[in-house]
This record gives C-alpha cells, sequence and structure tokens, in this order.
C-alpha cells in the first residue's frame, strides 16, 4: 500500500506528469528536462528525484551524462496501468504538446549537464 501512495503523491504535481510524459518520448538527462519543459535546473532535479524515489524512473550513466527514462519493470510490478492512463489523460493538452515540441530541439549541454540527483 505504501509504495500505492508514493506512486499517486508523485503524480500530483503537474511539472512530475509533464516530466513523465517526455520520458514516455524518450530517454533524458536533467538539461534537456529543463529545456523541455522550460524549467531551472533545480526543479527539474527535485522532481526527476520524486519521480525517481517513487519508482517510476530509472537512470543510467553514459560517461558523465545521467540519463533518465521510464522504469517499466518496476512499474509494471506495482500499478501496471498507471502510466497508460497518465499518458491519456494528457492527450490535447496544448501545455503537453508544447514541452514535445521543446524536446526535439533539446540538446545536451555541458559536460553531464548537471549533477546527478539520484546517484
Amino acid at each position: 500500500m505504501r509504495e500505492l501512495i508514493k506512486a499517486f503523491k508523485a503524480l500530483s504535481d503537474e511539472t512530475r506528469l509533464r516530466i513523465l510524459n517526455i520520458l514516455l518520448a524518450r530517454e533524458c538527462c536533467v538539461c534537456e528536462v529543463m529545456q523541455s519543459l522550460d524549467i531551472s535546473q533545480s526543479r527539474a532535479s527535485r522532481n526527476l528525484g520524486a519521480l525517481y524515489d517513487a519508482g517510476f524512473l530509472k537512470m543510467r550513466k553514459d560517461g558523465l551524462w545521467s540519463l533518465y527514462s521510464i522504469d517499466t519493470e518496476a512499474i509494471l510490478s506495482c500499478c501496471p496501468d498507471l502510466v497508460e492512463v497518465v499518458r491519456k489523460g494528457l492527450e490535447g493538452n496544448g501545455i503537453i504538446a508544447l514541452d514535445k515540441e521543446r524536446l526535439e530541439k533539446a540538446e545536451r549541454i555541458g559536460p553531464g549537464c548537471e549533477p546527478a540527483c539520484c546517484d
């Protein structure tokens, strides 16, 4: 029950829903999340950390880069339909469409962008 409560708390924030949505499209580093959502590094890292702690994300290192993606294995074991519900709920939202547009132009900047929030 605790995992389910943690999952719903993580999804109760607009920024975290937007992050999940872009990570459904592709794996991203912190600076790509920042550019896609037009938010600060601290806000991106804090929200990535919340999603990571709730079990929605996994992080892998690629050289200096910390790359985040949806942790489908963990989600399937806890609440398999939750991410699909989020995806369908966000369809047609103008902000979400703008995030995805910016994601297409986002690029990794600097050596490793920013420090990983979940090391």
